[in-house]
């Protein structure tokens, strides 16, 4: 396989990356993909630091060894945590989804106002505040934790009337702080964008750093003349480290298509990785 072809290697902790790989192939509808789901160990976020970079490792090496030509981590715990470390041990280009989602933010900000929800363990983190901040230093960041929208997303309840009451309970203190732009910090989220959107209004813009970091992908290929130019048609594969119940017909909605190659892999290969 020529470089061009590689597919592009994604993982995340679970599921809810496959949101960013839906990004991938809307953007570039010509790469070959090849996806990851530590399902075994889900969630990140509650595990240690020196915990998420082992695990880290691991999907970086079962994604070298499939000979990607660049990583994406598709989870905003591994990136906040983990991105540096797996950049010192990568062969190829790695790239996470707080750099790009917080260039997204700034570049729309008009105010200066933005807000961040997410998971408590990216919260806790602050990467996308220091992040903001480190890019534009007047900038207001302020960030609210929002641990149940990960349940309404698994189950599609995009429009039930519990999704929106919850959604006031978590972001009417952010929108009272005037925020004009929100990054949606957790993979799971953009699957109820137009929940979260009926509660912010016309007056916020909701930040998807799965597409953010889709078109950073992109943009970097296209630097380094690595876009795929074949004609055949691309592949998409599925590895989980577990098979969860429910993954395949909650991981379609995620991704908007059929998944037609997931495989369980097992932890022993996985350990066995350098």
């Amino acid at each position: 396989m020529n470089e061009k072809s590689k597919p592009i290697g994604l993982f995340d902790s679970g599921i809810g990356g496959l949101t960013v790989a839906r990004r991938v192939m809307e953007i570039m509808p010509q790469e070959n993909t090849l996806y990851f789901g530590d399902s075994a160990h889900v969630p990140y976020g509650s595990k240690s630091t020196e915990t998420v970079r082992h695990y880290t490792k691991q999907a970086v090496g079962f994604l070298e060894k499939k000979d990607v030509k660049l990583i994406i981590i598709a989870c905003n715990t591994a990136s906040a945590v983990a991105l540096e470390y797996a950049s010192s041990i990568a062969s190829v280009p790695v790239i996470g989804v707080i750099e790009p989602g917080a260039l997204g933010a700034v570049a729309a900000t008009t105010s200066q106002r933005i807000g961040v929800i997410g998971t408590e363990g990216t919260v806790r983190s602050e990467a996308y505040k220091d992040a903001i901040t480190e890019m534009n230093t007047g900038a207001t960041v302020t960030s609210m934790a929002c641990p149940l929208l990960v349940g309404f997303s698994e189950e599609g309840l995009v429009d039930h009337p519990a999704t929106d009451l919850i959604i006031h309970d978590y972001l009417d203190p952010l929108l009272a702080q005037s925020i004009d732009t929100m990054i949606m910090g957790c993979t799971h989220y953009p699957i109820l964008e137009p929940a979260l959107a009926r509660v912010t209004g016309d007056s916020v813009q909701l930040i998807d750093p799965g597409r953010e970091t889709a078109q950073f992908v992109f943009d970097t290929l296209c630097s380094q003349d690595l876009l795929n130019d074949s004609e055949t048609p691309p592949f998409h594969l599925y590895f989980l480290s577990d098979f969860p119940h429910k993954f395949v017909e909650v991981g379609e909605r995620f991704l908007g298509r059929k998944m037609s190659h997931v495989e369980k892999i097992s932890l022993e290969s996985l350990r066995e990785v350098k």
